[in-house]
């Protein structure tokens, strides 16, 4: 199989359904009522290009920035946000056939993207020692909770555990640069995913996304990369291509384009579609070597049967537009819940006061909480310790992973727990 997915399908009749790939809406309704919408964004207006030019080259996490660029959401609840298709990971946990798991695996690697083809505006940097829970327990069958276990570099553990047969894990750090027209960052750190029944365990890594027309014109965003998913128990794989948008390309934009193949490397589905809106399999029902492309590698000519529905993106709620472009998903999670730990995102007052439309206030906060921060970092250096050495997460610890051989932050367990005894007294006074 050749490194990037190039190919040309020829569909056949259809003759075998997928056992798992149907795609149906949610299997459950929220049994508790969840709000669907927040206050409209307030029309501030702001030079971006005034605090930017100073930024050339430079690290984003370093340089405080005001809540103007912001969405009121925290790093930790946007990356709880690649947890809005949890269904895929359901369906897939029910397959008996690991190819077929895989396709649905991809599929959830992709929709994780689609929520930010509008959200131009930057999260909240966590503080360190931030966390973030979302319970979705009783309607989803979910749990899941996320710590900022590094300031420098900017760093979270995620950690989502499901009744309905999977576990996923992540660290990722954000590294981003700006280069004058456009904002690249890159999420660093592998994603994990393992199916409690089988044992199978998927790791991939994130594309860079670039924020283009920074200087000028109406932001946009595009995806661009390759993402490779290994099964690590069966050595299957997927290799996934983001295509970046290019003005004199006849190509749909924001196209992703896949191969998924054996442990021989013999290709069995082909997976194609877009980051914003859906993904489809093809079963592949014969190959073969066609001509050579336009980079003089020789084509892989697939037949396969017709394409089936892997995903598709849920339609934004009404005012959409005034709300920041969130999604369904994305208006509930900053709303407040009892019990959380004094630590949760919900809980941080310069991102409430954003929501409210209080911007000024908020930028205020911000400096107070950030100012806060530094101050307990001066005082650990007062004592001798170096920056953070030592730091040690409330929920998360760090080791070698043993599939990867990477040394990342771990779930070691005891928040829900804590929570059902509501006992946060180990919290660290960070508001």
């Amino acid at each position: 199989m050749e490194d990037s997915p190039a190919f040309i399908t020829v569909t056949a009749s259809e003759s075998t359904q997928h056992s798992c790939n149907d795609v149906s809406g949610k299997e459950l309704q929220p049994r508790r009522q969840r709000r669907s919408h927040i206050p409209d964004k307030p029309n501030y207006s702001l030079n971006l290009w005034s605090i930017m030019k100073n930024c050339i080259g430079k690290e984003l996490s370093k340089i405080p920035m005001p809540v103007n660029f912001n969405e009121p959401l925290s790093m930790l609840q946007r990356l709880t946000e690649d947890l809005e298709y949890h269904e895929l990971l359901d369906k897939a946990a029910r397959c008996d056939s690991s190819l077929e798991q895989m396709c649905l695996v991809a599929a959830f690697s992709v929709s994780s993207y689609s929520t930010t083809v509008h959200r131009t505006a930057k999260p909240f940097n966590p503080l360190l020692g931030e966390t973030y829970e979302l319970d979705r327990l009783e309607e989803f069958g979910y749990r899941s909770l996320c710590e900022q276990v590094s300031h420098h570099p900017p760093a979270a553990a995620h950690h989502v555990i499901s009744q309905r047969g999977w576990t996923l894990w992540q660290e990722i750090t954000i590294a981003s640069k700006f280069r004058g027209k456009y904002l690249s960052i890159m999420p660093l750190g592998a994603i994990h995913l393992q199916f409690h029944a089988s044992g199978n365990h998927y790791v991939w890594r994130k594309v860079t996304s670039t924020v283009h027309n920074i200087i000028v014109g109406k932001l946009w965003i595009d995806q661009s990369g390759d993402i490779e998913i290994v099964n690590h128990r069966t050595k299957e794989t997927c290799q996934l291509k983001f295509s970046p948008y290019s003005y004199f390309s006849r190509d749909v934009p924001r196209k992703v384009t896949g191969v998924v193949a054996d442990s021989g490397g013999q290709a069995h589905y082909i997976l194609s579609g877009t980051w914003d809106e859906k993904m489809e399999s093809a079963k592949i029902v014969q190959s073969s070597r066609g001509g050579s492309g336009s980079e003089g590698k020789q084509k892989m000519v697939y037949q396969t049967l017709s394409p089936k529905l892997l995903w598709k993106k849920y339609p934004l709620p009404e005012n959409a537009e005034n709300m920041y472009y969130f999604s369904a998903l994305a208006l509930t999670l900053n709303e407040l819940e009892d019990g959380v730990a004094t630590t949760d995102s919900r809980l941080r007052p310069d991102q409430r006061l954003m929501e409210d439309g209080r911007w000024d206030e908020a930028n205020s906060e911000k400096q107070r909480l950030e100012e806060k921060q530094r101050a307990v970092r001066r005082r650990r250096e007062s004592q001798g310790i170096k920056e953070y050495e030592g730091y040690q997460p409330l929920w998360f610890y760090q080791r070698r992973d043993s599939v990867t051989g990477e040394t990342s932050f771990v779930y070691k367990g005891g928040y829900w727990e804590a929570k059902e005894r509501q006992d946060w007294s180990l919290c660290p006074d960070i508001f």
